[in-house]
């Protein structure tokens, strides 16, 4: 199969005139695949392949019925192993774990986003910026309306320090 590259340089050596012959030599093809290429349009692309039969095939419905009875928990896929294979599964653990793998995450929950009013709430805490023997903190306030952020490096995270950037932040 060639790529879009090549499928599309075959046709414009074509429209220079070149013959079918020249084409071939000058990429490297058989002379079949430059006609092939020429006459069909859609030679490009292979189909999508016939999904092979699997040993989970005959259970893929009981699968599913427990997976939706279940939800919004998780049936694990021993215990699932375990029901099928009473119901003559006759595989492993791997093919049902791959099939229920894309099951398994199921849509997000929606972000809720929390918004507060303006001058209502402010977040505030401390952050390592340096360890080690001379470590560097950060006093970082973010106010929840604006997003609006104060930062302040200090050396000392104790009560003393946090009320005096407290300060230094509604200031």
């Amino acid at each position: 199969m060639l790529t879009q590259e090549q499928a599309v340089e075959v046709r414009v050596l074509k429209r220079q005139g070149m013959s079918i012959r020249a084409i071939a030599r000058e990429l490297g093809l058989s002379r079949v695949t430059v006609r092939r290429y020429l006459r069909e349009p859609e030679a490009r692309r292979y189909g999508p392949r016939e999904p092979r039969p699997t040993k989970l095939d005959p259970h893929i419905e009981y699968v599913l019925s427990r997976v939706e009875a279940a939800r919004p928990k998780w049936i694990p896929a021993t215990v699932l192993l375990r029901e099928i294979r009473e119901r003559g599964y006759a595989g492993g653990i791997s093919q049902l774990k791959v099939y229920l793998a894309p099951l398994k995450h199921g849509e997000p929950e929606p972000v809720v986003r929390f918004e507060t009013e303006p001058g209502e709430q402010m977040q505030a805490d401390f952050t390592h910026v340096r360890r080690g023997r001379d470590p560097l903190l950060a006093f970082v306030a973010t106010l929840g309306y604006s997003r609006s952020s104060f930062v302040r490096f200090t050396t000392a995270e104790d009560a003393t320090t946090l009320c005096t950037c407290l300060r230094e932040a509604l200031i």
